[in-house]
């Protein structure tokens, strides 16, 4: 498994351009929430002795993701569980409207354009092209843009900027080549 460093000196690699991290701030959230929907119209019901709960599919793999995030950074991924357990929280209050799949599918096509239109000014494509790990990372990427721009770990963030634009220098060689 690669580490921090490597996973987002990687994504950062193709996101340099302000513009584009800007729409990466509209368009994930947007496709998490989207893909969240859709998990969660596939419930799973817990028989308790006081009764029965019910948890929708979007909560177990958003554990398992968690879980690779602590294994990745424990700072970075108490902070997506703060930030982006409510947004996900928030698709359960859409799931039983009669069209919630068609609004699943609208939030995911717009959260991609603007994931599009954000690479229209990197002028690079996406990370997941690549790798498809980074589809992971994006949201990771987001939450670790807020955690350096609040001062925390200055040197982690020089060290992936740094690794990232080294990556990209290469990605254009080979292009020109």
């Amino acid at each position: 498994m690669k580490n921090i460093i490597e996973q987002l000196s990687n994504y950062k690699s193709v996101h340099l351009n302000h513009s584009n991290i800007k729409t990466h701030f509209v368009g994930i959230p947007l496709i998490i929430w989207s893909v969240a929907l859709l998990l969660n119209l596939i419930q799973f019901e817990f028989v308790l002795d006081d009764g029965a709960i019910h948890i929708g599919l979007a909560s177990i793999i958003g554990v398992a993701i968690l879980g690779y995030y602590v294994a990745l950074h424990r700072p970075l991924a108490l902070m997506i569980a703060l930030l982006f357990g409510p947004l996900i929280y928030s698709t359960t209050f859409f799931v039983d409207m009669q069209y919630a799949w068609a609004l699943a599918v609208g939030a995911f096509v717009v959260g991609w354009v603007f994931q599009f239109i954000g690479h229209a000014y990197e002028k690079a494509k996406p990370a997941f092209v690549d790798d498809l790990n980074q589809l992971l990372i994006g949201p990771l990427f987001l939450i670790a843009e807020i955690y350096f721009s609040l001062g925390f770990d200055k040197k982690m963030e020089k060290t992936v900027f740094e690794k990232a634009v080294e990556k990209r220098k290469l990605f254009e060689q080979a292009k020109r080549a």
